[in-house]
């Protein structure tokens, strides 16, 4: 590749990674400013914290933080455990109706959440869960995604592993978490990405089963100040902030396993 083609190459992915950067940035740079100088460049000495501290004292932010950091926890290590069994039981086990089984979840996938959710709220209601942390948890310690992605990666390690654990006298569940599991890394940190910002930042499910103020996630909080204090843009933005950052630090530490996570569940099918 030609010096020329190189350097227009770099040109033109920093001008797309710039475009990107641009909103965020333009959230950062205004949540720290007061009000009057809202659509002003001004120098840095105007920068204040006061719209974070705004939040923190006048709306239960911390609750809101600390039930959404539950949710989405316990989603994560839900979808990593049932998620990655269900993918190698249906990649390496034989047993009757298994493809059956593997096509009725990808079936689950072409259908809009948007579609069942009247469904599903009158069966969380029937039990009492709904405005409570187990509506927006329990039916979602699954996903269907997750579970193809998974059974791809599994089908690509090759199975003389297997085969040499079984001779060393492993059973099925040590194979697999003693084996198959320590091999899983890319697809885990996949799995654990799209899962963390998917929960982090969903606004439908929890504003839909959750009507108590306190029992609000984070994302459905800020939505609520929003829309009581419309009027202050950096008041909304220092919001925005506060929920953009742990999914920026989360990917930023996890995407080289990301990438290849996400290549290695095409390799065999």
């Amino acid at each position: 590749m030609k010096i020329w083609t190189k350097i227009l190459l770099y040109i033109t992915l920093s001008g797309i990674a710039l475009l990107f950067v641009m909103p965020f940035a333009y959230s950062v740079y205004y949540s720290l400013l007061p009000l009057q100088f809202i659509d002003q460049l001004v120098s840095i000495q105007h920068f204040t914290l006061a719209n974070y501290g705004e939040l923190f004292t006048n709306y239960p932010v911390i609750r809101w933080l600390n039930n959404t950091i539950v949710n989405t926890v316990l989603i994560v290590v839900g979808n990593v455990i049932i998620d990655c069994m269900a993918g190698y039981a249906l990649s390496r086990l034989q047993f009757p109706g298994r493809n059956a089984i593997f096509i009725a979840v990808l079936t689950t996938m072409m259908v809009p959440y948007q579609f069942i959710i009247t469904p599903v709220y009158i069966m969380l209601a029937k039990i009492g869960w709904v405005d409570t942390m187990w509506a927006i948890t329990v039916p979602f310690l699954f996903n269907a995604l997750f579970i193809f992605m998974a059974r791809q990666f599994f089908m690509s390690i090759p199975k003389d592993l297997e085969e040499a654990a079984r001779v060393d006298g492993l059973s099925r569940a040590g194979i697999f978490f003693r084996i198959i599991l320590p091999l899983t890394k890319p697809i885990i940190t996949s799995i654990v990405i799209l899962s963390f910002t998917g929960t982090w930042n969903s606004y439908l499910i929890p504003a839909t089963f959750i009507s108590t103020r306190e029992n609000f996630t984070l994302v459905v909080g800020l939505k609520t100040v929003k829309d009581l204090m419309f009027e202050r843009m950096n008041l909304t933005l220092a919001g925005v902030v506060l929920l953009s950052l742990p999914i920026l630090i989360v990917f930023l530490v996890l995407q080289k396993h990301f990438v290849e996570g996400i290549a290695a569940t095409g390799v065999k099918g």
